[in-house]
């Protein structure tokens, strides 16, 4: 298990939302915390900590007013950690190539893969030649649903039809080099972590996954290592000190020599 950081960005600026109250009208959401530091800041932090592998996320559609601020944002954290971050937001074949010549090291995709509401595997061809599959992600963030979990996707607020299941990522993982999932339903709200996903997750051993979503204090990082196995990294979001909350930053550094 590794401590994979994180720079959510939304309207322009570095924040802690709560994930299942993302919307695109009026660009609303929840927040538990807004940053006065923008993303470079934080991306500096991360490369100085030497931590790598943490994902920088755009939480703007591109039909927001607020888009362009944050993609400079998004822009300005690679800058600053060049080859040390991977970015997902709005990715698609026709930008991917100018995230990972603008410093990321991976491109994160959903919306574009999992198109209306369907797992388009045309779209994921074009995606992993545009990027390279040693550069892609595929998000399978998901809410759970008739007792099942399914990919969510834009910006979290549409459900699939394609469950996460090891049969679907033996068949995904072919074509990316890892795999990060929200439990969105718990996403923002640090009050403890989706067991049953972990359990789910860990069964699957031949990419790296990264599990986001309800972890509020350290009994929760040994709840998801022992759930995962020991295969999952972690994303620490809402609940970290450096977003108002009680878990400290240096010792969830000290995961990357577990």
């Amino acid at each position: 298990m590794k401590f994979r950081p994180c720079i959510d960005i939304h309207n322009g600026k570095v924040k802690q939302i709560v994930g299942g109250s993302l919307k695109d009208a009026g660009d609303q959401a929840k927040e538990n915390f807004v940053s006065g530091q923008d993303a470079a800041f934080y991306a500096e932090l991360y490369k100085n900590a030497g931590l790598k592998g943490g994902h920088v996320i755009l939480l703007n559609g591109k039909d927001s007013e607020y888009y362009e601020a944050t993609r400079n944002q998004a822009l300005k954290a690679l800058k600053a950690y060049p080859g040390g971050l991977q970015i997902g937001g709005g990715v698609c074949p026709e930008n991917a190539q100018d995230y990972l010549n603008a410093g990321a090291s991976h491109v994160i995709v959903t919306s574009y893969v999992f198109k209306d509401g369907k797992l388009s595997w045309e779209n994921l061809v074009k995606m992993e030649q545009a990027a390279g599959r040693e550069h892609l992600v595929l998000d399978l963030s998901c809410r759970k649903k008739d007792d099942k979990y399914f990919i969510v996707t834009d910006r979290w607020q549409k459900f699939t039809d394609v469950p996460v299941t090891l049969e679907v990522m033996e068949e995904l993982g072919s074509h990316c080099d890892e795999f990060l999932v929200h439990a969105v339903d718990v996403e923002g709200k640090a009050n403890g972590i989706e067991t049953e996903l972990a359990d789910l997750l860990s069964a699957y051993q031949k990419c790296p996954i990264t599990y986001a979503g309800g972890v509020g204090s350290m009994k929760d990082i040994e709840l998801l290592k022992l759930h995962g196995k020991g295969r999952l990294d972690v994303t620490v979001g809402s609940a970290l000190d450096l977003f108002g909350g009680t878990i400290p930053f240096e010792t969830l550094c000290c995961l990357q020599k577990i």
